[in-house]
């Protein structure tokens, strides 16, 4: 895949075993043709079940550079374990914190473009149900849903699961993927005009659904149809590949995920000219680039990341078509539901 400014040592934190060790083998694949094209030393430590001893058994090996796990929980448990500053890949619900590098966009963002694409296409949708379980993540991106809904003017109402909303014009659902799939058994024809689901922008969580995904808006991180032309990395049809022959099967979102946080931390290396945590956070608070995941820009006093924006995604024809934002839209929305 090419040659990337050397590290000497990196390690990785992340489930490869447990309930999230498929989304963690997957970044860890991904890190190591990183690790390939850059020229680093990449080890690899289970975070499942203890992250925080599993960061400690990573720390012990003095890396240049430290990766965090895949999910809010083990990410949140590595920052929290270790005063080393870690590149965070997998985590939507983390920071802020000091030591913290954001890849990927925060979980309050997930459901705007969900928000703002129904708002367009139909200004006579007035009210939005946000219904939530009761986890930190899950509460974070009603929040930033129930947010959203506001600046859009609509009539907004936020309930807790299993209880079912009073009927709306717009639901959005978001907990655990079980969580998620029971809600839509549930509420699903029902009467909304649109809806969307956490699990409706990754491509397997709702497949049992069968019709009923048909038209469920989601929040996708990444689409490698939909992947931005980088100016730092290479493109994603080159990792598609690289990942596709090392792995035998195409790429989710956090393998891209992974491998952008590796261009990422290679190019704050590159940019501090040397590799303690302080002038790679420095490096990564000035940096300005596009890799094949997304944009990485992180605001320079609060270090949130400000660069990614998620995609919104539709479910047509059995595929998940981006259509939002409109400069990496794919096709228009199908509305009403």
């Amino acid at each position: 895949m090419g040659r990337g400014a050397a590290l000497t040592r990196a390690a990785l934190v992340t489930p490869l075993s447990g309930p999230l060790a498929e989304y963690g083998r997957a970044g860890a694949v991904a890190l190591e043709l990183w690790a390939g094209w850059s020229g680093a030393r990449l080890t690899v430590h289970d975070a499942h079940p203890d992250a925080a001893a599993a960061a400690a058994a990573a720390e012990r090996e003095r890396p240049d550079i430290l990766f965090g796990p895949y999910g809010s929980g083990p990410a949140r448990a590595v920052v929290a374990a270790t005063s080393r500053l870690v590149f965070n890949h997998g985590g939507a619900r983390v920071g802020p914190a000091p030591n913290l590098i954001d890849v990927l966009a925060p979980a309050e963002t997930y459901f705007e473009g969900a928000v703002e694409v129904v708002h367009a296409a139909d200004p006579g949708v007035r009210t939005l149900r946000v219904a939530h379980a009761r986890t930190g993540f899950a509460d974070t991106v009603a929040a930033g849903a129930a947010a959203a809904g506001r600046r859009a003017g609509l009539a907004v109402s936020t309930t807790a699961l299993p209880a079912a909303p009073p009927a709306g014009d717009l639901l959005l659902v978001a907990g655990a993927f079980a969580d998620e799939r029971d809600a839509a058994r549930r509420l699903l024809p029902g009467p909304w005009r649109a809806a969307g689901f956490v699990g409706a922008g990754v491509d397997e969580v709702l497949a049992e659904l069968g019709p009923l995904r048909e038209g469920l808006l989601g929040p996708a991180q990444w689409l490698a149809e939909a992947a931005p032309e980088p100016d730092e990395g290479p493109p994603a049809g080159r990792f598609v590949a690289a990942y596709r022959e090392r792995a035998g099967a195409e790429p989710p979102y956090p393998a891209a995920q992974a491998f952008a946080a590796g261009v990422v931390a290679g190019r704050c290396v590159r940019d501090a000219g040397e590799r303690s945590d302080a002038a790679l956070l420095a490096a990564a608070r000035s940096l300005d680039c596009t890799t094949l995941f997304a944009r990485f820009r992180l605001d320079p006093s609060s270090g949130v990341q400000t660069g990614h924006r998620v995609l919104t995604v539709q479910w047509q024809d059995g595929a998940r078509r981006v259509v939002w934002p409109p400069e990496r839209a794919r096709a228009a929305l199908r509305h009403p539901l």
